[in-house]
């Protein structure tokens, strides 16, 4: 086993093998019978199954997605005891890795892939271990004890040679010349860098594939593939080497993707009964043939695979939705992908749900249950983004299409071939049609290009430099504000979950991006105190603001911002007297304000919780904003949250109000805050203490803002808004308290109005009167449009019957009034429409600006009369301009005393 960082612990990985490959068919074993004799051996064994975690990271350690078995139990394996009180463990793991997203599509790379695993954690070591490894290979999944290869460690001058686990191998019957020595970078596991941590030997177990074109041995040649290994953690890392481990602990890891293909004796990863059933379906919609197509079966395996990954992410107790950011990028990549393929394979993308609804009602719908509960939401989320894409895709494939047909232009008489396309292309793609790089690479690849990535990084950065620039808020400091702060110490100390007003020192004044000891009446400055009770600015919440006073003058604070050093900068204005750095304070918030701070802040933390319970355990804040006058909350759904859903998260939240919940906040280490089921704000990095904000048992929340004591303090909640942020991300505003009354009044007054012009005594008749008065005005609408179509008709018959013989053509003239481009479209075909050589030259005049449309019927288009011709021209000669298709045009003029001489410049057309 290789010496692997925090973010790789795994093993086996997700490949199979790079080369086709064969196995002496073992069973028929399906992969639910697998994972069952996997648990129901460890089982006996007194080994207790833990179950799958979720494949979404917690967000507390910035680690996206779980990418091996033994990833959740690492605090067990690092010495904490496990939660069960048990010792022997068992599970079957799902695992998403995407690192090497680009060479699915080949028969041995999957994104998700399951693990069986097994733990010992300070109870048995390698006798009972390596007994039970054979017992199941060899008894269970029937291999041949005489072709077993295994790989203990060879030793080095920091460890000794693991003899004592190929000792116990020889006398399970695994042949001497089977076992093979080798060194720390194939037998040896630990965390890279890290001192005090358990480490040590694995023991790692190998059979060869029976294709009969092999015959090398197990050093030189590629007929051996592992199947699984033991890792034995025996030693604890030192700073001048290792020591024996007192408690020692054992981890296998077995990959049921890999062992299924070995068992069935099969060439082909996605030929398992995992894929099976998918295969034969996109076989069946395409036509195409997976065997005896090799575009084909490319593009069959990775829409397999990405929307199993796609699947389980978006089902996941934690699931996710695509996104821009984050783990919902990587599974926006895996669908676009996905979409993509489906193009190539020449097939609607629906054909991704059909695939979705295989892999959880046949496949996995057993064995994770949840899939089977969140089906219509998981399917509903594919369409949603797979109607997105689609339109996006043939937009850029188009523009991609031009650009390469572009660059083989330019080679057909260049001595040097261009096999580059430029990164300000790339970014092209991107920033118009939404095309991630990944994307365009992918696609240069299959023309024999590549992509100059680095130039692509250059125009990202101008565009985010350009954006910072157009968002900036009014600055903090200057731009060298940190280093002005760098070596002022203290102000940091933070009062204010307890109290509004505190006394405090000034330690630091900045004004015009200098430190000074004194500012006077007038000046605008940033103050640092040695202690604080103003909130600053952090996790969506807004800064306090309030007043600083000293005995010989008085600050108002306009805000109150952290530095990334961590002082509380106090922005304001000296409003009488002078302050001086050393001056006792008095510092005092704006205690309304904060108490309004306060309530919204809260009712954030009430609507999640509320939204989960209504839409599902898939929200997840996406982002937030409060302040004293309102609250939003961004979140992921990927469709507009029905009226009804509203209603119910709105009564939900003012019945917890009612409730008058205590509202508690504890500081905790870490681990025991997310065992209470505290949610972490995914992509956040926290220290290993958290401070959590509970209301009862129906919200808990890692947070670090100001909050009401007790629910009933929000009086009342209404929501305001709700709308689309991005896709898959839905924002909802909201008002609490004072604001709410506010509100209603503001409502009550509309109302009221309302009623006056309608002529209604109750509000309750508005509705219907209201109805009466729509449908009365639709009324006349369609009576004043029955008119002006009389009207115009009448008029089409008047210049119909004024047309002028010019030649073979007849021209048709004549300024129709004041009439929508509409109407003198329709006017102009009625006129064009079934004669041989009509053309025909309209003008309108609204509030004084000219319309002219131009028609020229078939013959005439045929004898190079264009429409876009004559209104061109007509438009010149009045100051304006326009165009349009032979058949048809538009154009707008400036002056209207000259339509007669844009009849006449059309008409010098036909001579």
């Amino acid at each position: 086993m290789r010496v692997v960082p925090r973010s790789c612990l795994s093993r086996p990985s997700s490949r199979i093998r790079d080369e086709v490959y064969f196995f002496e068919r073992k069973s028929d074993m399906t992969s639910k019978e697998l994972r069952s004799k996997w648990l129901k051996f460890y089982e006996g064994k007194g080994h207790l199954n833990i179950g799958a975690v979720s494949l979404i990271g917690d967000g507390t350690t910035g680690v996206m997605f779980n990418v091996a078995g033994m990833q959740p139990l690492m605090p067990y394996l690092l010495g904490q005891p496990h939660p069960s009180g048990r010792k022997r463990l068992c599970n079957v793991q799902g695992c998403v890795r995407t690192v090497d997203i680009d060479t699915v599509g080949d028969a041995t790379h999957f994104t998700f892939f399951e693990m069986m695993g097994n733990w010992s954690l300070g109870d048995y070591f390698k006798k009972e271990k390596t007994a039970w490894t054979f017992e199941l290979l060899t008894k269970v999944f029937g291999f041949d004890k005489d072709k077993i290869c295994s790989t203990v460690f060879e030793g080095d001058e920091s460890a000794p040679r693991d003899e004592e686990t190929a000792e116990l191998l020889k006398s399970l019957g695994i042949r001497p010349e089977n076992i093979f020595y080798l060194p720390k970078k194939d037998n040896w596991w630990e965390l890279e860098g890290t001192v005090g941590t358990p480490c040590g030997p694995d023991n790692e177990w190998f059979y060869p594939r029976e294709d009969g074109k092999d015959s090398s041995d197990f050093l030189t040649g590629n007929r051996y593939v592992e199947v699984g290994n033991d890792v034995y953690m025996q030693y604890k890392k030192t700073e001048n080497g290792y020591e024996e481990l007192a408690g020692k602990n054992v981890d296998t890891g077995f990959g049921l993707d890999r062992l299924l293909v070995f068992l069935n004796g099969l060439d082909d990863g996605y030929k398992t009964d995992l894929f099976a059933g998918v295969i034969s379906c996109l076989e069946k919609i395409s036509g195409k043939s997976y065997d005896n197509d090799e575009v084909a079966r490319k593009a069959m395996r990775i829409i397999a695979d990405h929307t199993r990954t796609s699947v389980m992410l978006i089902g996941d107790v934690n699931g996710i939705l695509p996104s821009n950011t984050g783990a919902g990028y990587i599974l926006r990549r895996l669908l676009r992908r996905a979409i993509r393929y489906c193009r190539t394979l020449g097939v609607e993308t629906s054909a991704m749900l059909s695939v979705a609804k295989i892999f959880i009602e046949d496949v996995y719908g057993e064995a994770y249950p949840l899939l089977v509960e969140k089906e219509q939401y998981i399917l509903n989320a594919i369409q949603n983004e797979s109607e997105r894409f689609a339109a996006t895709l043939a937009g850029g494939m188009r523009e991609f299409d031009k650009c390469i047909a572009s660059i083989r232009e330019k080679n057909e008489d260049a001595a040097v071939k261009e096999t580059v396309i430029s990164g300000k292309q790339a970014f092209q793609l991107y920033d118009t049609f939404g095309f991630p790089l990944e994307l365009t690479e992918e696609l240069a690849a299959e023309n024999g290009m590549t992509v100059d990535v680095e130039e692509y990084q250059e125009c990202m950065k101008k565009q985010r430099e350009t954006a910072r620039g157009a968002l900036k808020r009014n600055s903090v400091g200057s731009d060298n504000t940190e280093a002005l702060l760098e070596n002022v110490d203290g102000g940091k100390a933070f009062t204010g979950y307890e109290t509004t007003s505190d006394k405090g020192k000034v330690i630091a004044i900045m004004k015009d991006g200098c430190l000074c000891d004194e500012i006077s009446e007038g000046d605008e400055a940033t103050i640092i105190l040695d202690t604080t009770p103003f909130y600053a600015e952090s996790g969506g919440q807004v800064g306090d603001t309030g007043c600083i006073v000293a005995d010989g003058g008085i600050i108002e604070v306009n805000d109150c911002k952290k530095s990334t050093l961590g002082h509380y900068m106090h922005i304001g204005k000296v409003k009488a007297g002078e302050i001086r750095t050393g001056d006792s304070v008095e510092a005092k918030v704006d205690s309304e304000r904060r108490e309004a701070i306060r309530r919204n802040h809260t009712s954030v933390h009430l609507l999640q919780a509320a939204l989960q319970q209504v839409l599902g355990d898939h929200v997840h804040q996406a982002g937030s904003y409060v302040d004293d006058k309102y609250s939003r909350f961004d979140f992921t759904h990927f469709e507009a949250v029905k009226p009804e859903e509203l209603k119910k998260v709105e009564t939900l939240v003012n019945r917890k109000i009612l409730e008058a919940i205590p509202v508690t906040t504890e500081v905790l280490p870490i681990e025991e805050a997310k065992k209470q089921g505290a949610m972490a704000l995914f992509g956040e990095k926290y220290g290993d203490m958290v401070r959590v904000v509970s209301v009862g048992d129906f919200s808990k929340e890692f947070c670090g803002g100001t909050h009401a004591a007790n629910t009933s303090n929000l009086g009342l909640y209404r929501i305001i808004g709700e709308s689309s942020v991005a896709s898959g991300i839905r924002r909802i505003e909201a008002v609490t308290g004072m604001e709410v009354l506010r509100l209603m009044d503001e409502q009550k007054e509309l109302l009221s109005e309302t009623a006056s012009v309608l002529k209604v005594g109750a509000w309750k008749e508005l509705p219907s009167k209201a109805a009466s008065v729509v449908a009365e005005t639709k009324r006349l609408e369609q009576e004043i449009a029955k008119q002006k179509d009389r009207e115009s008709a009448s008029q089409v018959k008047d210049i119909e019957k004024n047309g002028v013989k010019l030649g073979d053509f007849t021209y048709y003239t004549g300024n129709v009034g004041a009439v929508s481009a509409d109407v003198l479209r329709n006017m102009v075909s009625s006129l064009r429409d079934g004669k041989e050589n009509a053309v025909v030259l309209l003008a309108s005049v609204n509030d004084g600006k000219v319309t002219l449309c131009a028609g020229s019927s078939k013959g005439a288009v045929s004898s190079g009369i264009r429409a876009g011709n004559l209104v061109r021209a007509a438009a010149n000669a009045m100051g304006g301009n326009g165009g349009g298709k032979d058949d048809l045009a538009m154009a707008g003029g400036k002056n209207a005393d000259k339509i007669a001489d844009a009849f006449e410049a059309a008409k010098c057309l036909l001579k």
